[in-house]
């Protein structure tokens, strides 16, 4: 088993503008998970740089408002929702509240830095 606290773990600075917590990867997990699971702050007014991963991701929104745009799509989402974005899509999350938005993403296969393509 691996617990790991939110207090405990330093949070970095991500390529995309964000700062981010890396909870549960396969290189800091004992079980062999292929998946991995970060926490994202994006502070208001804010987006990420559009990029695309060969990996798929789920958001999932713990607090604020935000729009996911995906490919051509846009889909808007708040607290307690989620959404799926396929591997190899164009994608980009903007804070369009006026609190932090906080999410997790969820990469299967695990997030890679040679699997992110930062578009802009």
């Amino acid at each position: 088993m691996s617990l790991k606290k939110n207090s405990e773990i330093q949070p970095i600075q991500g390529s995309e503008g964000t700062t981010v917590k890396q909870y549960f990867h396969p290189h800091n997990t004992l079980n062999g998970i292929n998946y991995s699971i970060a926490h994202f702050s994006l502070e208001a007014g804010k987006r990420t740089n559009l990029h695309k991963l060969k990996s798929s991701e789920v958001y999932y929104i713990l607090e604020g408002k935000g729009e996911l745009k995906v490919d051509q799509d846009i889909i808007y989402l708040e607290k307690d929702d989620s959404a799926y974005v396929p591997p190899n899509s164009e994608q980009l999350i903007k804070n369009t509240g006026s609190e932090n938005l906080r999410f997790l993403c969820i990469v299967d296969p695990a997030w890679k830095a040679d699997d992110e393509t930062i578009l802009e």
